[in-house]
């Protein structure tokens, strides 16, 4: 499927959000070396009969509502800089920055291609840019509106992670989509902030033991490669199987389990043992935590900076493979507890103290997140929200393959039951993490 640019055009605000260069600092969190990526993913839209095709096209209505939104998030069109004194990231905004906008099209319908509905298709991966490390630097936002033949858009989206979180990007969506639609301005002010709000205590002290699963080392990247290609999986995931995996573990452990620590520890084990990791070797279960109303006071509402911190299990491959999956189950379920502002403070004041000597979370990482609910449909430009919300990144809390759970396509008119299961494996892993998944179908749980 060929994807053709048109044009890229850059977006300035609307009217001048400030009136003299300057730069403003991040906080410890998005300075996080895991987030210095970017995340990439789409939103994609059926042609809507309220729309009249000939007088108003989404391309312009996006890049003016955009330029509206970046009167309030002029930060999104700033250059993001390392500081000369300690190797952070800052960053500059001067009059005269943008945000540069992709117009493309590709000759088939939404409807031809499942409406994007299947993430395994190579072929997305063009609907989306994808910068180099430098250049993500310099556009933190690039966005890319690509038009299918039946009159239908996606809104690809490159993020550079320093600059927000998943729930911070949908935040400036809405705002974006509000103005679309006609508001005067956003509802939600953005708040920045960051040094302040999510800035080291004085003195530092890590009263939490974070250093039990991050490592000092200045000499690994956490996004290294192992040199075997990584492909993408799609898989579906039926009620009616996850709720037989949760009856199943609650029958031998007698506790609940949340889909979450059910599923999530299946597809560790699952993951672990595909890919043929030495038992000797030490695997990490990693998730993001809302934070933003743990810590203490909570952040304020419009906080949009990184809000999230990494939780991690961690344990021996050959543990992992070998004991109950119940009992992996409980280790995800017993790991929520740390979600407390003492954690937070003690990741931070980490940050702050070690940042110079390379933090990781070292090899062996599995990242996990759940789409289902973080309001990602809810960015409705005027002819309603999008039908499938789609993430590309491969990176994700110092890991290269993140698995991420997905709600189904809503042009599917709700006849699909539970969801689906994008993942990431190494090539040679993906024939025994497919035959986990057959099993899991059948519900043959004599394997946990």
């Amino acid at each position: 499927m060929e994807v053709k640019i048109s044009k890229t055009t850059t977006v300035h605000p609307s009217s001048p959000p400030f009136h003299q260069t300057h730069v403003l600092p991040l906080s410890h969190l998005d300075n996080d070396r895991n987030l210095d990526v970017s995340f990439r993913y789409l939103r994609a839209y059926v042609s809507s009969p309220n729309r009249p095709t000939v007088a108003v096209d989404p391309f312009h209505v996006i890049t003016a509502a955009l330029s509206a939104a970046l009167v309030p998030y002029y930060p999104l069109a700033g250059t993001l800089r390392r500081c000369a004194v300690d190797g952070r990231l800052e960053l500059h905004c001067a009059s005269g920055d943008g945000v540069p906008v992709v117009l493309a099209a590709v000759d088939c319908s939404l409807e031809s291609v499942n409406y994007l509905d299947d993430p395994a298709q190579n072929w997305i991966e063009n609907l989306v840019p994808d910068p180099d490390p430098e250049k993500r630097l310099e556009n933190p936002l690039i966005l890319q509106v690509t038009m299918f033949a039946c009159g239908g858009y996606t809104l690809g989206a490159a993020v550079t992670h320093p600059m927000c979180d998943g729930l911070g990007a949908t935040q400036f969506f809405n705002g974006m989509a509000e103005l679309a639609r006609g508001a005067s301005k956003v509802s939600v002010k953005p708040v920045w902030d960051r040094a302040m709000l999510l800035g080291p205590r004085d003195p530092p002290r890590v009263e939490f033991p974070v250093q039990g699963f991050l490592k000092l080392d200045k000499g690994f990247f956490p996004y290294s490669e192992s040199g075997e290609p990584v492909v993408r999986q799609c898989f579906d995931v039926k009620d009616e199987w996850l709720d037989r995996l949760k009856g199943f573990l609650r029958e031998h452990s007698g506790s609940s389990f949340t889909t979450f620590e059910a599923l999530g520890a299946f597809i560790w084990r699952a993951r672990v043992k595909a890919t043929g990791t030495p038992d000797h070797e030490e695997v990490k279960f990693a998730y993001p935590i809302n934070m933003r109303k743990l810590v203490n006071p909570p952040l304020p509402p419009g906080y949009w900076g990184n809000g999230c911190t990494p939780i991690y299990v961690q344990l021996i491959a050959k543990d992992l493979i070998n004991q109950p999956i119940w009992e992996t189950a409980e280790l995800i379920k017993k790991s929520k507890r740390n979600g407390t502002d003492e954690y937070v403070r003690s990741f931070i004041d980490f940050q702050e103290l070690n940042y110079a000597q390379g933090i990781n979370a070292g090899k062996g990482v599995s990242g996990f997140t759940d789409w289902r609910h973080l309001g990602h449909s809810s960015v409705d430009f005027g002819w309603g929200g999008p039908v499938t919300v789609l993430p590309l990144s491969r990176h994700l809390f110092g890991g290269v393959e993140p698995c991420f759970f997905l709600p189904y396509s809503s042009a599917s008119g709700g006849s699909k039951d539970g969801f689906k299961l994008l993942v990431h494996l190494q090539e040679s892993a993906v024939p025994g993490f497919r035959a986990a998944m057959e099993k899991f179908s059948r519900q043959e749980f004599d394997f946990c």
